[in-house]
């Protein structure tokens, strides 16, 4: 195949695998929203629990029919991932509850730098100038868009603190595991997702409770409500798994520069969807500046030097995924 045709079909599959992620996330937040808010269903970490069971499920169906290859992850590393992804679902769910809207969107923009420090401090990552800026760009126009009052208490920072640096090193985790031990998304997830389902159910019901003095065992179950959980945990198989397919071809970083495109379009159908006031004016300069600097990003980060590597490259352990 010619060299051109290879960079069109990658750019064709990058596309394709950004398009999958990008709707399954909006698609699951719009179906959670119609859960929480008109059924009242305010258990978000058991909620997670089941998304992880029905991708948990997948996995194992996709093994049987012999579409995921045997493959080896070491228990330590499973530990290690599972506790960056679990104090990251906890973290972010506490955050939310603790701090003010405004605060709380500042620290999810905030896992950018960190992200960003990861790949510096752990990759030898090194950024260009234009890569930099159009980061900072992308930052400015979310920030425009999404946060409004902000004030801040000692447990909210810590519990965002803890959010956002479990978070970052959830993504990087990903991204590093699958380079290390020559993973397959679907691999990983077929090791990941059953410790994340066991856990989390076992912790969510307490979290929750604590967190909205409710037990789920309790709640009024309907058959409109519970059509909703079925959606949202379907809706998730997609959401994780695209998840891992794009930190795995690109970044965590790239994963959460380009991701908040996400936070625009739930911004868009927030208002067509929920009844909420028109579009003003800051918050449309605000997603006109954020997609300018995803533009350029894009562009930033694919051209030589943008965004390379000054030390010799993870080495992949050849013997350990064999096993």
């Amino acid at each position: 195949m010619a060299p051109s045709s290879k960079a069109e079909k990658k750019a064709a599959v990058d596309a394709a695998a950004w398009m999958f992620n990008v709707v399954t996330s909006v698609g699951i937040i719009i179906v959670n929203k119609a859960l929480m808010g008109g059924y009242g269903f305010s258990f978000a970490t058991t909620l997670t629990g089941l998304h992880f069971v029905t991708t948990t499920l997948m996995t194992v169906v996709l093994r049987m029919l012999g579409y995921v290859q045997p493959s080896h992850l070491p228990f330590s590393e499973l530990l290690k991932f599972v506790f960056f992804a679990n104090f990251s679902i906890v973290g972010m769910n506490v955050s939310l509850m603790w701090n003010s809207v405004g605060f709380y969107q500042i620290a999810k923009l905030s896992m950018i730098p960190v992200s960003c420090l990861l790949e510096v401090c752990l990759d030898k990552i090194r950024y260009s100038r234009d890569t930099k800026l159009s980061i900072g760009v992308v930052l400015l126009g979310v920030g425009v868009c999404t946060v409004t009052d902000v004030s801040v208490n000692t447990k909210g920072f810590v519990a965002a603190f803890i959010a956002v640096w479990s978070t970052s090193l959830q993504q990087y985790y990903v991204h590093y595991l699958q380079r290390k031990y020559s993973l397959s998304s679907f691999n990983l997830l077929g090791h990941t997702a059953p410790a994340q389902a066991g856990s989390l159910l076992l912790l969510g019901p307490f979290l929750d409770y604590w967190l909205t003095n409710s037990r789920v065992d309790r709640f009024a179950y309907a058959t409109p409500s519970v059509m909703f959980i079925v959606l949202s945990c379907t809706i998730a198989v997609g959401t994780n798994l695209s998840q891992f397919i794009c930190i795995g071809r690109f970044s965590a970083v790239s994963f959460q520069v380009l991701g908040h495109m996400k936070t625009i379009l739930v911004l868009i159908m927030g208002f067509f969807f929920f009844g909420r006031e028109g579009l003003n004016l800051h918050v449309v300069v605000g997603m006109i500046i954020a997609v300018v600097g995803m533009m350029w990003y894009g562009n930033a980060s694919s051209k030589p030097g943008g965004k390379e590597r000054w030390s010799h490259s993870l080495p992949t352990n050849k013997t350990e995924s064999r096993s």
